[in-house]
C-alpha cells in the first residue's frame, strides 16, 4: 500500500476548516495545556528533577508556553503544527531535556501530532511535515546513540543489574531497542490515530452528503408525485365534465329542434340532459371525496366539500367499471347519433377480473372518445368495442364513428393527450386518426392487463406506432360490423 494513498493524498475530499467557535475552544484548550504542563514541571522540580538543566526556569516556561500555543492553531493550521511540533520537541530536548521529558509535555506533543494528521486539508503537505518530524527524531536518536558515553550514562541510570546484563540482551542493545520501541509507539500511535480520525470524518461527510442527496431526490420524487396527481385529477375532471357537458349540449339541441314536431322525443332528450347533469355532479362528488379522504378532515364546511367530508367511504359512489359501459352508451345516445358499446371477452367473466384502475381507464377512454364524437363530428352512429384477452394479457379499446369533422369545433387536444398519458402510464399505446377507406374517425388503445409501464405485459405484444387505423384484431373487426 502506498504511503501517500494511506494518508489520503489522492482523495478529493477536504476537511472543512474550523469555525469561530471551534477556534475559541482551541484557545481555551491551549491555556489548559500550559497550566497542566507548568503544574507537572513544578511537581518534578520539587523532586529535584531539574537540577541538571543548563537553562533557567524562564526558558523552561518559554518552552512550555510555546508548545501550548500550538494547540490554539491545531485545527486552523494543522500542517504547520505537525512540522513545528517535531522541531519544538527536538529543540526542547537539546536545551531543556528534563522539561521536554515530563509526562504533560509528552502528552502535549502526542496531541499536537495527532491533531495535525487528523485535521490537515492538504494531505501531500502533511506527508512532507510528517516526514520532517520523523527525520528529525531519527537524527536525534542516532546522534544520542553515537555518543557512547551518553549511552553508558543512560544504561547506568537503571542500576547495577542493567550493567551486569541480567536480561536476554546486552545493556546497550536493551537501551537502544527500548528507546526505539517507545518512539515507534509514540509517533506511530499519534500518526495512526490521527489518520483514523481523518478517515472517520471523511466517511461521516460522505454519509451526510449521501443523506442530503437522498433527501433532495425524495423532494424531487414528492414534487413529481404531486405533478402526476394533478395531471391525473385534470384528466378525471376533463373526462367527467367534457363528456357530460357535450352530451347535454347535443341533447338540448335535439330537444329544441323537435320540440314543436315531436314532444315525446323532446321530453326524452331533456330527460337525458337531466340524467347527464346528475351523473356529472355525482362523479364530481366522488372525485372530490377521493381527494379529501386523504386529508385531516379540516375544511371550511361549505359546498360539496362538507357533504363529502361527512360521508363515509362506503357512501361514496364507486368509480366506473366496464360493467357501466352500457349505461354510458345509453346516456351518449342522442336523437341524431346512436351509440353502441360492446364488451368482448375471450373467456367468460374476463372483464370482471380486470384490475379496477384498468377498468376505470378503459371507461374514461371510451367516455372521452364518445364525447369527441359529439363535439367534433357529424356522425349518425358510433360504436365502441372493448376486448379483454387474458391469454394474450391484453385489453384493447376501439371507438369508431361514421361522421365527418364539424366546422368550427377544433379542440385543444387535451382529450387525446389524456388518453396517451393514461396508456403510457399503463405501458400501452394509443392511435387516433381517420379511418382507412371509410368515413369517420377511429380511436384505438392497447394496454397490458398487468398494467405495468414498459413495452407491454407478458404475452401482450404492443403493436408498432406505425400500424394503420384499420389493421385491427379479428375479434374487433367482427364486433365492429359497420366497417
Amino acid at each position: 500500500m502506498r504511503v501517500d494513498r494511506w494518508f489520503g493524498a489522492d482523495e478529493e475530499w477536504e476537511r472543512p476548516a474550523p469555525d469561530r467557535r471551534a477556534v475559541l475552544n482551541d484557545v481555551w484548550l491551549a491555556v489548559l495545556a500550559f497550566v497542566v504542563s507548568a503544574l507537572g514541571a513544578e511537581l518534578m522540580r520539587s523532586l529535584g528533577a531539574f537540577e541538571n538543566e543548563r537553562l533557567g526556569v524562564g526558558w523552561q516556561y518559554v518552552g512550555m508556553a510555546s508548545a501550548a500555543a500550538l494547540v490554539a492553531v491545531r485545527r486552523s493550521h494543522p500542517v504547520l503544527v505537525t512540522a513545528l511540533a517535531g522541531v519544538h520537541m527536538l529543540a526542547l530536548g537539546l536545551l531543556v531535556p528534563m522539561t521536554m521529558s515530563t509526562l504533560p509535555m509528552q502528552a502535549l506533543y502526542f496531541f499536537l501530532i495527532f491533531s495535525g494528521v487528523a485535521w490537515a486539508r492538504d494531505r501531500r503537505a502533511l506527508l512532507a511535515a510528517v516526514a520532517l518530524t520523523l527525520t528529525l527524531m531519527a537524527a536525534w536518536l542516532a546522534w544520542t546513540f553515537a555518543l557512547g558515553r551518553g549511552l553508558e550514562q543512560m544504561v547506568s541510570s537503571f542500576g547495577p543489574e542493567a550493567e551486569e546484563g541480567a536480561g536476554l540482551f546486552s545493556p546497550v542493545v536493551g537501551m537502544v531497542g527500548y528507546t526505539l520501541l517507545v518512539n515507534v509507539i509514540f509517533f506511530g500511535g499519534a500518526i495512526v490515530l490521527g489518520q483514523v480520525a481523518w478517515d472517520g470524518a471523511r466517511r461521516t461527510a460522505q454519509v451526510l452528503d449521501q443523506a442530503r442527496t437522498i433527501a433532495a431526490q425524495a423532494r424531487r420524487l414528492r414534487d413529481q408525485a404531486v405533478v402526476d396527481e394533478r395531471l391525473r385529477i385534470a384528466r378525471e375532471l376533463h373526462d367527467v365534465v367534457a363528456h357530460h357537458v357535450s352530451v347535454m349540449g347535443v341533447q338540448a339541441a335535439a330537444a329544441r329542434r323537435v320540440m314543436g314536431k315531436d314532444p315525446d322525443a323532446a321530453t326524452a332528450a331533456l330527460t337525458s340532459v337531466e340524467q347527464s347533469s346528475r351523473d356529472a355532479v355525482t362523479q364530481m362528488r366522488g372525485l372530490l371525496g377521493t381527494l379529501r379522504s386523504g386529508g385531516d378532515g379540516d375544511g371550511d364546511g361549505d359546498g360539496v366539500g362538507g357533504d363529502v367530508r361527512g360521508a363515509s367511504a362506503e357512501d361514496r359512489t364507486p368509480q366506473p367499471t366496464l360493467a357501466d359501459l352500457p349505461q354510458l352508451a345509453a346516456r351518449a345516445t342522442t336523437p341524431t347519433c346512436e351509440v353502441v358499446v360492446d364488451v368482448v371477452e375471450a373467456t367468460d367473466g374476463a372483464a370482471a377480473r380486470v384490475a379496477p384502475p384498468l377498468q376505470l381507464t378503459a371507461y374514461r377512454v371510451v367516455q372521452e372518445a364518445l364525447a369527441n364524437v359529439h363535439r367534433h363530428s357529424t356522425a349518425r352512429s358510433a360504436r365502441a368495442v372493448v376486448r379483454v384477452d387474458e391469454a394474450a394479457g391484453c385489453l384493447e379499446i376501439e371507438v369508431v364513428d361514421d361522421g365527418t369533422a364539424r366546422a368550427g369545433t377544433a379542440g385543444t387536444g387535451l382529450g387525446l393527450l389524456g388518453m396517451e398519458e393514461r396508456a403510457s402510464h399503463l405501458g400501452g399505446r394509443v392511435e387516433a386518426g381517420p379511418r382507412r377507406g371509410l368515413a369517420g374517425w377511429r380511436v384505438f388503445m392497447q394496454v397490458p392487463l398487468a398494467g405495468t409501464p414498459g413495452p407491454g405485459g407478458p404475452g401482450c405484444a404492443v403493436g408498432a406506432p406505425g400500424a394503420r387505423a384499420d389493421d385491427v384484431p379479428v375479434e374487433l373487426s367482427q364486433a365492429g360490423a359497420d366497417r
